[in-house]
């Protein structure tokens, strides 16, 4: 009967060991872990870090694309002459394929206006902007003086003027409500510092600034010669107040 006992322990034993062979490994034991590069679902490799750095740079590139494009792009000069009204012209193009909403925003609101400060523009079709600015009188003249080189021609100011620009359907029609209902949509184009020139010191800028003043003054007058021969009340052209940045 021990023998018997012994021999049927011996088979219960190799059962249970065959039988946690066919359940698998047993908890404790590690299973291999597999390092191959993992497959999209189309069967490819995932792409290398260049192919994605460079999708990146596109995307980014996408989404900075400008709608308008300024002349000039960085700077808006004006004559300097404390204690007179003095001019600027800007020109807009609408670089894109829809039509474009835009206004200006600045830093300094009192001391300016605009012709005209928004409006909407067709793909492709440009504006020249006039923008008037009062200079004041220095507190200080001599300080104002010595904090710019003697051989500069520009003397820097911390206004600004910022152009937005909205992406719309054709046929809207611009209101000031435009903009506000479409805040998440609201693009910056630029942002155009205020410098100004010495008109005793002749330069390149001081020479495109004139001719932009020149052809400002041709359109105003070319748009007031409709209305007068309409024999209609005499409207004066499209200027107001710039939104305050």
């Amino acid at each position: 009967m021990a023998a018997v006992e012994s021999g049927s322990s011996e088979i219960s034993e190799r059962k249970t060991f065959t039988g946690l062979k066919l359940c698998g490994l047993p908890w404790w034991e590690k299973r291999p872990v597999d390092r191959r590069p993992s497959r999209t679902r189309s069967g490819g490799r995932p792409p290398a870090k260049n192919q994605q750095s460079l999708i990146a740079v596109a995307k980014s590139c996408l989404l900075t694309r400008r709608r308008l494009r300024l002349d000039p792009a960085k700077k808006l000069y004006f004559l300097y002459e404390p204690g007179k009204q003095v001019s600027s012209a800007v020109r807009i193009k609408n670089v894109s394929r829809s039509f474009v909403a835009f206004k200006f925003q600045t830093n300094a609101p009192k001391s300016c206006f605009m012709r005209p400060p928004n409006g909407i523009l067709a793909p492709n079709e440009s504006i020249l902007t006039s923008v008037v600015k009062f200079v004041e009188q220095p507190e200080n003249p001599l300080e104002g003086k010595m904090k710019q080189p003697e051989n500069s021609k520009e003397r820097k100011t911390k206004d600004k003027f910022k152009i937005v620009s909205l992406k719309v359907k054709e046929g809207v029609e611009y209101t000031p409500e435009l903009f506000e209902e479409n805040k998440e949509l609201i693009a910056v184009e630029k942002v155009l510092r205020v410098v100004f020139l010495d008109p005793r010191r002749p330069c390149k800028a001081l020479d495109k600034l004139n001719k932009r003043l020149a052809e400002a003054e041709a359109n105003n007058q070319a748009r007031k010669k409709p209305q007068e021969d309409k024999a209609s009340k005499p409207t004066a052209p499209a200027e107001g107040v710039i939104d305050e940045w």
